[in-house]
This record gives C-alpha cells, structure tokens and sequence, in this order.
C-alpha cells in the first residue's frame, strides 16, 4: 500500500476510487494519471485500488493525497482477493466507483456489496484475446454486470456504439469521452535533433521512425520492424539514413530484436524498453507509427500528433476518428507490414511532407484533444452523480 499524504485542503471532498488491474506503464494507465493530475484538487479525493500491484509509474501522480492500495491477486482463480477488495471498500467509504476495463469491471459487484452508491465503468480498448468485441463470454459477464453501472464511458465513438449494440447500455447512459494530451509537454521540435541513442546511431541526415509502447500482442510491434526490413530491402540509401525507435517493454521486445539481428539491421534499430522521457523521444522521430491490431484512442497517438509528427497507424478500433488518412497521417490495414511500408515510405522520399501532416496533426489536437476538455468531461460525470447528493438544500 502506498500511503496518502497529507492533504488537509479537502479533506471533506467525496472519494473517488479509480480500479485498475495494474498500475503501469500503458495507456489507459496514462490517462488515468493525466485526470487525476488535472482534476480541480477541491472538487474530489482519489485513491487508486490495484488489483494486481503498481509500478514505479505511479510517481507520475503529482497531486498529494492519492492512497494506492495493491490487492495482490494471483494468477488465475484467487477467491479470497474478492474478500481484500471487498475490505478495502468498506475502509475507503468512497462516493463513486471508476472501474476499467473487463478486468476490473466484477469489482463493481464488490463495490455495491460495501454500499457505493455510484459506480461508473469505462471502456479503453481491446485486447488481443478478444480483438473485436465479440467474445461471448466477455459479452456476457459486461451483461451480467451492466445493472450494476450508473454511467458508462468510452473513449472512442467505436467503444461507445459497442456499448450499445453489442452490450445493451442504454445510450443515455452512455458518455464518449476523448483522451486528452499535455500540448505544453508534447510539442513539435524547435531546435537541432538531440541525440538519442547510443553514440553515432543518429545524425541530422537520419529520418527516424518511432514508436512509443507497450510491447504487447496486440500492439503487434513485429509487423512494423518487418516493415522497416521492407523499407531498408534492396536500397543502400535507406539503410544508410532510416532509424527505426521502438520505446516500450514486453513480450514482443525479444522478437523484434531477434528479426533486427538477423536481418543484419540491429544497428540501425534502438529499443530501449520502457522510458521516462517520451515527450524529447518524440522530439527525435520524423514520422511515428502506430501498427496495433487494436485500439480505443490511443494517447501516444495524441501525444505524437500534439508533437508535431505525421501519425502512420493501423485502421483499427478508435485511430481512424483520430488519425485523418493524407491529412494528418495515412492509416493502413493491420498485420500487413508491405502496406504498414508503403504507407511510411512517402514521408521519407517526399521532402516537407512529414512537416506539413504534422502541423495538421497538432491543430488537430489543440483543437479537439485538449486536457482540459477531457478533464472538464469526466467532472461533469462525476458531478451529475454525485453532486446532487453531497449538496445541502438552500434554505427558502
């Protein structure tokens, strides 16, 4: 458990308690941290329950007072952490429940059991075990659970008509709610490239092509290593200027090094694992390529788009609302690297291409993807549940 800090300001404030399976490094981990850090500290406490455990990532909270509590389950069937969440519940007394995901979605079923009475559930993305939605199992415990939700979320119009159609929400309790980006933090580079990697793997006549992640199978990060072999195939100028940058960690890592050294390219390749520093990483990329078998409204998307980069990803779960293919960015299909390459290949021929998409990209996002909109939108769910509540009546 991590203990709360001090953090008298408003202590009278209702609790929120936002259920994750892990706090770590991903998007929806991301934008969770991203609300908290900018919700009016006033209005809301937040703690933050673990089903799994958490990450050094959560030092990326910076607001004080947020107690994270890690449940520790165990893989497979562990009966008794339903009894440890049901507890720490039942200690907490929060306001509202926020729960994420399928894999923490049955803790609402505890949450009603230690009496919170508003519970709201969001949807982020798929995973590779059920890419669309149609897994009917899955289908059927979101159904089961579906009573119990005050107020749905999801962060794409895809997950949101999902909701609907598939699960049987009903629309009006159904909000779409657009991850938002730090366009202070992420913003497009003003000066030379800085040097990122090991020492000569870049120079100002490299175009680098990066990618920001976790390496997981559903981000299917091999298909984008095989379309950087396709890129480099045959051509001597190629394999001389293009850089390909994978930032993230996980079970794919190893592959895509594997297919870099045997290709004979594992010098013109960096995958560093996870980092700390993404916003001057994608300071150093040309073009940032995204070649996922699933998606919800990816913040690295944003996060690139806001930092003046075109955006190649594949066409799948909310990019295409995200990405405007020959505006912004070109979308591809998934698990196709020739088409992942071609699409790539312009911004590396074309001079003034990757600029001009990139400048599109980040008025895109300052017009659409703000963080202040999207923290904005989620206290407005909040609010209208709770608020009417904890409000004494004026008097007459």
């Amino acid at each position: 458990m991590s203990p709360p800090l001090d953090n008298t300001d408003n202590a009278a404030a209702p609790l929120i308690v936002h259920l994750v399976h892990r706090l770590d490094v991903g998007g929806l981990e991301n934008g969770l941290v991203n609300l908290i850090n900018h919700l009016p500290v006033e209005r809301y406490r937040h703690a933050i329950i673990c089903l799994t455990d958490h990450s050094e990532f959560r030092r990326r909270i910076r607001r004080p007072g947020v107690e994270i509590i890690a449940i520790n389950k165990r893989e497979g069937k562990d009966w008794n952490h339903y009894l440890r969440l049901f507890h720490a519940l039942k200690r907490l007394q929060p306001a509202l429940v926020h729960s994420r995901n399928l894999a923490s979605m049955e803790g609402q079923l505890l949450a009603a059991a230690a009496g919170v009475r508003w519970r709201v559930h969001g949807e982020h993305g798929r995973d590779i075990d059920d890419l669309d939605g149609s897994k009917r199992r899955y289908r059927l415990l979101r159904r089961a659970l579906k009573p119990l939700i005050g107020q749905f979320i999801a962060v794409s119009r895809d997950l949101e008509a999902w909701l609907v159609q598939a699960i049987g929400a009903r629309p009006q309790l159904v909000t779409h709610i657009d991850n938002g980006v730090d366009s202070m933090q992420f913003h497009p580079r003003l000066g030379p490239r800085a040097a990122i990697g090991p020492a000569g793997f870049i120079s100002e006549r490299c175009f680098v092509i990066g990618s920001v992640g976790r390496m997981a199978e559903v981000k299917d990060y091999p298909t984008l290593v095989r379309a950087f072999l396709l890129l480099t195939e045959d051509d001597d100028a190629a394999r001389e200027q293009l850089r390909l940058v994978i930032a993230g960690d996980g079970p794919g890592r190893e592959q895509c090094m594997d297919l870099l050294c045997d290709a004979g390219l594992a010098r013109q390749a960096w995958l560093p694992g996870a980092r700390d520093d993404v916003a001057a990483l994608m300071r150093a990329f040309d073009v940032f390529a995204l070649p996922s078998l699933a998606e919800g409204t990816s913040n690295t998307i944003l996060e690139a788009m806001a930092s003046g980069l075109p955006v190649v990803a594949t066409a799948v779960g909310g990019t295409p609302e995200l990405v405007q293919s020959g505006w912004t960015g070109t979308l591809a299909p998934p698990g196709d690297p020739v088409r992942l390459a071609r699409a790539i290949d312009p911004y590396y021929r074309i001079p003034g291409l990757a600029a001009h998409h990139g400048a599109c990209g980040r008025r895109r996002v300052l017009e659409h993807y703000s963080m202040g909109a999207m923290a904005a939108a989620y206290l407005a769910v909040y609010d209208r549940l709770i608020q009417p509540q904890t409000q004494a009546p004026t008097k007459g």
